[in-house]
C-alpha cells in the first residue's frame, strides 16, 4: 500500500504543488502525494503549471485547495514547505509526523524563479523522501 504524504505550504499555488507533482512521478505509486494550503488561493500559478508541463508532470488533477478538503485522509507524513505554513501547520490525527523542508517562494518572480524552484525541491525534498524511514 502507498504512503501518504501531505506537501503544506500557504496558498497550495507553487511550491507545493510542483512538489506533490515531482512526488508523484519519481515514486510511481509507492508513494502517494498531496497538496494543500493553510490559505490555499484556489488557483495553481500559471509559471508553476508551465514548468511541470514542460517537465511532463503536469496532471489536471492537481489545484489548489484548503486542508480541509483532504481531512479524511490519514498521511504517513506532513512536509511543510513555507514558514508560514510550518508555524500554523493544523495537529493531524494520531501522531503523523510533521517536518520542515523550506523553499524560497517563486510567486510574482520570473520564470527562472520557478525553474529553481523545481530543482531546489528535486534535489532537497526528493532525496529526503527517498531516505526517510515511514516505518518508525
Amino acid at each position: 500500500m502507498a504512503k501518504k504524504v501531505l506537501v503544506l505550504c500557504t496558498g497550495n499555488s507553487c511550491r507545493s504543488i510542483i512538489a506533490e507533482a515531482l512526488i508523484n512521478r519519481t515514486f510511481d505509486g509507492k508513494i502517494a502525494a498531496y497538496s494543500s494550503g493553510v490559505s490555499a488561493s484556489g488557483m495553481v500559478n500559471p509559471s508553476a503549471k508551465k514548468i511541470l508541463q514542460s517537465k511532463g508532470i503536469w496532471r489536471d488533477h492537481y489545484h489548489s485547495k484548503p486542508i480541509k478538503d483532504l481531512e479524511q485522509i490519514e498521511f504517513d507524513l506532513v512536509i511543510t514547505v513555507c514558514e508560514n505554513a510550518s508555524q500554523t501547520c493544523p495537529v493531524f490525527p494520531g501522531n503523523t509526523p510533521v517536518t520542515h523542508i523550506g523553499f524560497d517562494d517563486p510567486d510574482g518572480k520570473e520564470y527562472e524563479a520557478f525553474e529553481l524552484c523545481f530543482e531546489e525541491i528535486k534535489s532537497k525534498l526528493l532525496p529526503f523522501i527517498n531516505n526517510y524511514s515511514f516505518d518508525k
